[in-house]
């Protein structure tokens, strides 16, 4: 009795044993037949969070828009419009890509904007916000892409033509109040109302001010494109090795073997209770016949 006991416990033993090996082999089998390295992410971008200059452009052209605010000479010939570029390279030779990408951005005569430089050697990363002109956006952009490999590009092409012409009418709207306000300094009245007069007309005066700051950026002489590069030191991909499809093939097959004795034993349970409710059912009408 009790050697055929050991020997069921034994072929169950065997059984389990070997649904565990089969999968644990079968996702080895099927990790050797994926690409030996892997890549890091680069969703992540390091400008997202970094306040940085805006670049606008025009595209010349005939626009039929509505008339002209006064002061806004020109407006209808040509579209205001923001255009970046977003490049994330990797290099395993960062001093010489560094050297590259400084060069090509005095070939075309671009601006750095803003740059921040970190990580100790081997894990150093450079980040430029560049504007460049946007006769020379495409070529330039085209230029740095053979710098380090390139794992992300973006480019983005945003119309800000209706913007501008808001600005334009706010400042013709604030400098016929700012007019009307000086004439009204001229009058007579109680120094509490020249006081908030005074006070009104500074507001409008600040407000000017930070409004000529904004256009200033439509300005011809001003035009840019941007181009945010960001290199990374490094190597661009990294070998898969053995301890590591091992350490995943294990994990893999834990959680699935898990699963599938869960499985097996509910199985088996419920066609347990299924015959122990059948035996009920048959006895019952055998009692009755």
């Amino acid at each position: 009795m009790a050697s055929t006991l050991r020997y069921r416990i034994w072929i169950i033993a065997r059984w389990l044993i070997g649904l565990f090996a089969a999968l644990f082999v079968f996702r080895l089998i099927y990790g050797f037949a994926q690409p030996a390295v892997r890549y890091d992410s680069y969703t992540d971008d390091f400008f997202t969070n970094v306040a940085l200059r805006k670049n606008y452009a025009s595209e010349k052209g005939s626009l039929k828009q509505e008339p002209i605010p006064t002061g806004a000479t020109g407006f209808n010939a040509s579209q205001k419009y923001e255009k970046t570029a977003t490049t994330r390279a990797r290099s395993t030779a960062f001093e010489k890509d560094q050297a590259t990408l400084l060069a090509r951005i005095k070939a075309y005569a671009g601006v750095v904007q803003y740059e921040q430089r970190n990580g100790n050697p081997g894990e150093r990363q450079l980040h430029l916000s560049i504007g460049v002109d946007p006769a020379k956006f495409d070529s330039f952009y085209t230029a740095v892409q053979s710098i380090g490999r390139v794992r992300f590009t973006e480019v983005t092409k945003v119309d800000k033509t209706n913007e501008y012409r808001q600005l334009n009418a706010k400042r013709t709207s604030l400098e016929k109040t700012l007019a009307s306000l000086n004439e009204l300094k001229a009058s007579e009245g109680r120094i509490t109302d020249h006081v908030e007069l005074l006070e009104k007309i500074r507001g409008i005066e600040s407000e000017l001010q930070d409004l000529g700051v904004e256009l200033g950026n439509f300005d011809t002489e001003n035009e840019f494109c941007s181009v945010r590069f960001s290199l990374y030191e490094g190597a661009t991909e990294k070998k898969i090795g053995m301890m590591q499809r091992l350490k995943v093939a294990l994990e893999w097959t834990l959680q699935f073997y898990a699963i599938a004795i869960v499985c097996i034993a509910g199985i088996l349970l419920t066609a347990l209770l299924l015959a122990v409710l059948v035996d009920k059912v048959r006895g019952m009408a055998e009692r009755r016949a």
